[in-house]
């Protein structure tokens, strides 16, 4: 009687547990290539959306379609690691229809909700006054035109200093030093012993003197006041030939000089040149007569002037001629060797522009997302000219008026590039075609290959 009741409480929960038992023999069974059997469409794994899953790809592709890696299956991208993501079904429908004239690219619908989560902001092509711009270091260097050295046309020994140091100004017929020359003594007496012959002679004589002392740098001032005191000058004084600043002094007291030293070079300030190095490719944009701005690195100042010369050779090495432009200095602001930012202004006219950021240079090309419609973008490959801080100019490719891209472009373009990619898959040599085993292929390969 007992084993009676036993049986009839305890058969239910038996079953009940045998059931269980079954079902999850029968969906391990079902399901261990990786995904339920419900999870399954074709034999690519679904996700859990409800859209329905056509393949799974690396979204960081970089090369054209046979480099695209797609699978059955959710995972990550055996090259780059990067987690795999779905490609639904109405995705693959309208990649197929959104072709574009770029190669490579593809048309992109992006709604409004995703433009904003990723930061898409829009801008417009315009017809605007342009001035481009060639940028550019330089140099403050003097005027050479300016620069003077002082020699002596005789030998001598300095005997005194009046400007005895570099960055002296001195001005036009200033004293620089005094020299002491046994010719220059000699010539001053034999002028005085012809002064006091008056006879035609002795007036021939006294003009070869004078003559002579002028032309070794002797001021009229003082043969007259030698021939006036009938006594000549032990040390001759030399003068500043021009207005300006000491750049070099290698006189010193007491040292012993000839015709071939120089004493002083002195230059004059009040106008310098600014020398920069322009590459090459953008020597076609510069000449002479054109303006320049020219901003000091050390204070931020700018001041203007114009290019006065354009070298007509390149450096091999730095592959860049030198430009000169050149301007007024009067407050003495520009030093020589200071360093400089120049930018050649290069007038422009009115041409259509868009922002400089909506402008995607890939090397070989430049490209610009144009908006055809609501959430509706298109690839354009453009030709562009002149640059500045904030726009580029188009020679080709958009049309004034027409909406931009201007921020996260580069996602954009991504996924232009990768729906490019994932269109033009299908069919092509090299892709492989995407094949899932079930459980019971599996088992019959199995079968297949055991002896």
């Amino acid at each position: 009687m007992s084993n009676r009741v036993f049986n009839r409480k305890t058969l239910p929960w038996i079953l009940t547990i045998l059931l269980a038992i079954a079902l999850v023999v029968v969906l391990f069974t079902k399901g261990r290539d990786g995904a339920p059997a419900s999870s399954k469409e074709g034999g690519v794994v679904q996700d859990s959306s409800g859209r329905r899953v056509t393949a799974w790809i690396d979204p960081m592709y970089s090369q054209g379609p046979p480099h695209v890696y797609k699978s059955d299956k959710p995972g990550r991208a055996p090259d780059c690691s990067m987690k795999l993501v779905p490609l639904y079904a109405d995705d693959a429908t309208s990649t197929t229809t959104a072709t574009s004239t770029v190669e490579g690219y593809s048309n992109v619908s992006l709604p409004p909700a995703r433009q904003q989560l990723i930061g898409v902001k829009l801008g417009k092509a315009e017809l605007r006054p342009l001035a481009g711009g060639i940028r550019a270091v330089g140099r403050v260097t003097t005027d050479e035109r300016r620069e003077a050295q002082v020699h002596t046309k005789f030998e001598g020994v300095v005997e005194g200093l009046f400007v005895n140091f570099t960055g002296q100004s001195v001005r036009r017929g200033d004293p620089l030093l005094s020299i002491f020359s046994p010719d220059l003594l000699a010539t001053q007496q034999e002028l005085l012993l012809a002064e006091r012959m008056h006879s035609d002679l002795g007036r021939t004589l006294a003009g070869a003197a004078r003559r002579r002392l002028q032309l070794w740098d002797m001021s009229s001032g003082d043969i007259d006041r030698v021939a006036r005191s009938g006594r000549p000058i032990r040390a001759v004084t030399l003068r500043s030939p021009v207005n300006g600043v000491v750049l070099t002094k290698n006189a010193l007291l007491g040292a012993r000089v000839m015709p071939a030293d120089t004493l002083y070079v002195i230059a004059d300030l009040s106008s310098v040149w600014i020398v920069a190095d322009v590459y090459e490719s953008d020597l076609p944009y510069v000449h002479t007569g054109q303006t320049a701005q020219v901003t000091l690195s050390s204070s931020g100042q700018t001041v203007t002037g114009r290019v006065t010369f354009v070298a007509p050779i390149v450096d091999e090495a730095t592959r860049t001629a030198k430009v000169r432009v050149e301007l007024p200095n009067p407050g003495g602001l520009l030093k020589p060797e200071m360093f400089a930012n120049v930018l050649l202004q290069k007038p422009v006219g009115n041409v259509v522009v868009v922002p400089e950021s909506s402008v995607m240079q890939t090397g070989t090309r430049a490209i610009v997302f144009v908006q055809t419609g609501p959430g509706q973008f298109a690839p354009r490959e453009v030709q562009t000219g002149a640059k500045t801080n904030e726009f580029y100019q188009i020679l080709s490719g958009v049309q004034a008026g027409e909406t931009v891209v201007v921020d996260a472009n580069f996602l954009v373009d991504s996924e232009s590039r990768l729906k490019s990619a994932i269109s033009g898959s299908g069919g092509m040599p090299g892709m492989p075609e995407m094949k899932t085993e079930t459980s019971n292929q599996k088992s019959e390969t199995r079968k297949a290959d055991t002896p």
